[in-house]
């Protein structure tokens, strides 16, 4: 069903709606003749990436969702890569959400209908948009999320550095980026992190800024999430605390999801994918998709 090469792709949206006139970047992999017991996998980017943090060699979710026939796209979010900023308002994260809201609508009429729905994967400040987008109950069938590297509060400090910046953008340099990134040497292969800098970009300052609100935000969104959720957190991840503590909070304001799947991840930092374990986190990802695809048929 998947193309055997990524491809990139633009899309202009065109129908009435808050993203009629933008156009989105990125890339994907699709192709063949759509299944009911399949999800379209969108995965959603966090700060400092675009699309290309799922298509990195070695280390592609793409890759791997090909190989299982599981049809999915990585989109640039608004401002990112080639795709046109969301419109201005009191959140990024919740313009975000309805720009891309609006976009999946057009990408699901023109590449879903067949598949079970559309299954969300957010990763970072993509938690907050996939969740935000949820929350808006799109039009769309959506099957379900599975969220990473995102918890409720930063470790201390960060927020403080972030607000004193007075650039739009924040260009942190590679080696310092990686360090927040990446756990010990030990938890990646040898050619990690310098595989991975070439998918670095720089990260609005206003996103990391608005971080510091998240946890009110999240305290919103939450209930209204009522698909199946799964969640994972880098055990070595440097950009959250609290911990396990954080982790049961986040879990338990998920109030209206009917299945909540929740797991620390050993030996891996903040962007899970490109340590040792990837390759099983990633695999756990998609296995969730499948399993929320195969909930949603009327005969077994």
């Amino acid at each position: 069903m998947s193309s055997n090469a990524t491809e990139r792709f633009t899309h202009h949206v065109t129908s009435a709606g808050p993203a009629r006139g933008m156009r989105f970047t990125g890339l994907r992999r699709v192709g063949g003749t759509p299944d009911k017991d399949v999800p379209l996998v969108v995965a959603i980017h966090g700060g400092g990436y675009t699309s290309s943090y799922f298509d990195v060699p070695g280390y592609s979710l793409l890759d791997r969702a090909a190989g299982l026939d599981v049809p999915i796209i990585a989109v640039d979010r608004p401002g990112h890569g080639g795709s046109s900023p969301a419109a201005a308002g009191e959140s990024l994260y919740l313009a975000n959400a309805a720009a891309l809201d609006h976009l999946i609508s057009e990408l699901w009429e023109s590449t879903g209908i067949g598949c079970a729905g559309v299954f969300l994967i957010g990763h970072s400040i993509g938690v907050h948009v996939a969740m935000g987008i949820a929350a808006r109950k799109p039009q769309w069938p959506l099957l379900g999320l599975a969220l990473s590297g995102c918890l409720l509060r930063h470790a201390d400090g960060f927020t403080e550095v972030w607000a004193a910046h007075p650039e739009t953008f924040l260009d942190v340099p590679v080696e310092q980026k990686a360090e927040l990134m990446f756990g010990p040497a030990w938890t990646h292969r040898s050619d990690m992190p310098q595989t991975s800098y070439f998918a670095n970009v720089p990260v609005r300052t206003a996103e990391l800024v608005e971080g510091a609100k998240w946890v009110e935000v999240f305290g919103d969104l939450a209930p209204e999430i009522s698909v199946p959720v799964q969640l994972r957190h880098g055990q070595l991840d440097r950009l959250w605390a609290g911990g396990q503590d954080q982790i049961a909070e986040f879990a338990a304001g998920l109030t209206s999801s009917p299945y909540v799947d929740v797991e620390v991840v050993p030996a891996a930092g903040h962007a899970i994918d490109y340590h040792r374990v990837g390759a099983a986190f990633q695999t756990q990802q998609l296995a969730f998709a499948l399993n929320c695809s195969i909930r949603g048929l009327d005969d077994i």
